[in-house]
């Protein structure tokens, strides 16, 4: 996939996942972006779905902030 379509199609998955409460979801979207943008690259080690990214990306936010609750769109994610 190209640079450019990788970013509208990570862009687009981003609209799922809102910007508020801004404290920690702000880094959730950074995670999200730069893990995803990897994942869909030339030089991806192994293909990972959206929602693996989301999951490890909220991982990655718990690391440091453990008592953040993610907000996302459970259901485009497909979340149970």
């Amino acid at each position: 996939m190209e640079l450019r379509k990788m970013r509208e199609h990570v862009l687009a998955e981003m609209d799922h996942i809102p910007k508020h409460p801004k404290q920690h979801q702000s880094d959730l979207r950074m995670v999200y972006w730069l893990r995803r943008m990897r994942s869909l690259g030339k030089k991806a080690k192994e293909k990972k779905s959206a929602s693996q990214v989301l999951r490890e990306s909220i991982e990655d936010v718990r690391q440091t902030h453990s008592d953040f609750e993610a907000k996302f769109d459970a259901k485009f994610f497909r979340f149970t």
